[in-house]
């Protein structure tokens, strides 16, 4: 009966026949295979799995209770769980005026377990932190019994002597002394500028060390343009007609500008076509070019000696004290020597008269002279304004720091049909890296640089393998 009762309703007893009522144990449950094998799950599945599963559910939620709600829902109040609405949304206002509501993120990020968050153990470790807490438990007795560390004794004397120090400018002792007094290295009243007070401009120069003088040309930047540059209006995002054609032109200009010198190197390094390859004609008329010229002017030279000279007259003051030409070897006598004094006392006499009356003269010619001096002023302030403008020209240009000239880099342009209608569809043009490097270049803060080279060391060999040889056979 107890065995009819157990399979009527579905439960398991506790007996031995509990499985099949109608048959007797046996000894081996032959053929159904072990439970642990995967060959008798099937067979060995019965009423057991199922109330496991349900049992398993009902743990599940009951632990979703517990982390949800802190607790089963049964044994809640009503209060916690319903709540009846009898106010207005006015009055709820008033009653919650000047109270901050949490942001409703806020609540969503709020933890609602009650369970409280697994603790950290590794933040919470310290090296040696055993010994330390020991440590610092001891020193808290030692300071209760008036005993304090070396360190915060010598610290609160600092502290004590610090203002005396400061006041009556105390001497420094050495750096290593930690019972100096602080004072202020940049003020007025440095303690170590005390001894030096009061002495000779001369033993100072001699004695106190004086700061490094910094050069001039380091307080002046190598360049005066900016770090960043603003790109003309036509590069920008939306740019107007006029502004994108404008940026177009010089971006074509440029080009021209390169494909004209590639041009002309090709010229200079074409090699001639056979028209225009010289013949034996041209290369003689190249070797007489010049030799019939050489000749007309070889003659010209040959007839001009023949020539008679024409005498020029004789314009000299003293020509009229002309005196006999003497021999090689013959001696002056006493009155040719007068004779030369005269001549050189009359000489030096009309030159003075001369620079005389050219002073004189000169004297009429004051305002012309002012003129002169005046237009002569103003050509020098001219020159020198045009050497400071092409100075200043030239400063913001990037100078020769190395081998390489600094070349601009090249226009970042988009051509017509290549403009975004929106910023999203905007694609990017030309390297961040790039421009920043360049502009390093052109500011003159690092030379102009190009990529090395690989140059291989050692040529390469190349060795021929047996089965590629067998295969080429």
């Amino acid at each position: 009966m107890a065995a009819d009762a157990e399979a009527a309703s579905g439960f398991l007893g506790f007996g031995l026949s509990s499985r099949d009522p109608g048959r007797l144990p046996s000894r081996r449950a032959g053929g159904l295979g072990a439970r642990n094998r995967k060959k008798g799950w099937k067979r060995w599945r019965g009423p057991e799995a199922q109330l496991g599963r349900e049992l398993g559910d009902w743990l599940e939620e009951k632990a979703t209770e517990l982390r949800q709600l802190g607790g089963p829902v049964s044994e809640k109040p009503d209060e916690t769980l319903f709540f009846v609405d009898t106010g207005s949304e006015e009055k709820d206002q008033k009653q919650n005026h000047g109270k901050e509501k949490p942001l409703k993120i806020d609540l969503i990020l709020q933890s609602d377990s009650k369970i409280p968050a697994p603790k950290d153990i590794l933040s919470y470790q310290v090296p040696n932190g055993k010994k330390l807490k020991r440590k610092r438990r001891l020193w808290e007795k030692l300071e209760e019994k008036g005993v304090l560390p070396r360190k915060e004794r010598l610290l609160q004397e600092r502290l004590k002597k610090a203002p005396a120090a400061t006041d009556s400018c105390m001497e420094v002792g050495s750096g290593t002394n930690p019972s100096r007094g602080f004072y202020d290295i940049w003020s007025d009243s440095n303690p170590l500028d005390k001894a030096l007070a009061g002495k000779d401009i001369w033993f100072l120069e001699q004695t106190k060390k004086q700061p490094v003088k910094r050069p001039e040309r380091l307080k002046k930047a190598p360049s005066q343009l900016p770090a960043v540059e603003v790109i003309s209006p036509g590069g920008s995002y939306n740019p107007s007609f006029q502004a994108h054609q404008a940026l177009l032109f010089k971006a074509h200009e440029i080009e021209l500008k390169r494909q004209k010198a590639e041009e002309k190197l090709e010229r200079q390094l074409n090699f001639p076509t056979v028209a225009e390859a010289p013949t034996q004609e041209t290369v003689f008329r190249e070797q007489c070019e010049g030799l019939l010229e050489e000749e007309s002017s070889d003659e010209e030279g040959q007839e001009s000696p023949l020539k008679p000279q024409e005498e020029e007259p004789q314009t000299d003051a003293g020509s009229a004290l002309s005196l006999p030409r003497r021999g090689a070897g013959e001696k002056k006598t006493e009155r040719q020597r007068k004779k030369e004094k005269a001549a050189k006392r009359l000489k030096a006499r009309a030159l003075g008269e001369k620079a005389a009356r050219l002073r004189q003269q000169k004297l009429f010619q004051l305002r012309s002279i002012r003129l002169q001096v005046k237009q002569r002023e103003a050509e020098l302030l001219r020159r020198k304004r045009a050497r400071q403008a092409k100075r200043e020209a030239e400063a913001n240009k990037p100078k020769r720091l190395g081998r390489l000239k600094y070349e601009d880099p090249d226009v970042d342009v988009q051509l017509s049909t290549e403009l975004a209608e929106s910023l999203r569809t905007l694609k990017p043009e030309g390297s961040i890296l790039k421009d920043r490097f360049k502009s390093l270049q052109k500011r003159n803060l690092i030379e102009p640089r190009e990529r090395a080279k690989f140059k291989r060391k050692y040529r390469l060999k190349y060795v021929e393998k047996r089965a590629f040889r067998e295969i080429t056979l």
